[in-house]
């Protein structure tokens, strides 16, 4: 009897299709590392190079009943890649555009009456929402993102790690990006 590590490719898509956890364990193993370092080449980074092959691993599993491929496995991973990269420079030049902006409104050239209180009223607005934020979540955010501290000076602050720090950072973005709009969160982010 061969083992799962002895199969090729298309026997264990075979075998992922029916459901195989086994065979989607083997098939991240052989690839996931690979991915990793053409991800990390891709955006430097390597968080997001992590993030990028995971993202790419639960589609295979999720999909896994529906998908049929037409091409090698290996290349479909390849093309999942890229095809992210492309979406996330894509994503980032129009978070930009709204940064800019918005940014422009609160310009020195333009800066009325109406900025001003606008301006007044966003910060009013983000404070209310971040008070609303559970107590820990609320502090780390307002360490990081309106007194600049970094996640390492801001764990060291309240003696959390800085992934707690990650996550509650993580969390608040979640919750505040749909109440306080992109713009703000943007500006706030330093984005």
């Amino acid at each position: 009897m061969r083992t799962l590590q002895h199969l090729d490719d298309n026997e264990l898509l075979a075998l992922l299709k029916a459901g195989d956890r086994n065979a989607f364990t083997q098939l991240y193993g052989r690839y996931s590392a690979l991915l990793y370092v053409y991800a990390f080449k891709l955006l430097g980074d390597t968080d997001s190079a992590k993030d990028m092959v995971q993202e790419i691993f639960i589609a295979v599993w999720d999909k896994r009943d529906s998908t049929d491929y037409h091409i090698s496995f290996a290349s479909y991973l390849y093309t999942s890649v890229r095809f992210k990269f492309l979406k996330a420079i894509a994503h980032q030049k129009v978070k930009a555009v709204h940064a800019e902006n918005f940014l422009s409104l609160f310009d020195e050239k333009t800066h009325s009456t109406e900025a001003y209180i606008t301006e007044k009223e966003l910060v009013a607005k983000v404070e209310s929402l971040v008070a609303e934020l559970p107590p820990q979540m609320a502090r780390v955010f307002m360490l990081s993102r309106l007194q600049h501290l970094s996640n390492q000076e801001v764990a060291d602050k309240l003696q959390l790690s800085e992934k707690t720090v990650r996550n509650l950072l993580s969390k608040a973005t979640a919750i505040l990006k749909p109440k306080i709009g992109a713009g703000v969160l943007l500006l706030l982010l330093h984005i």
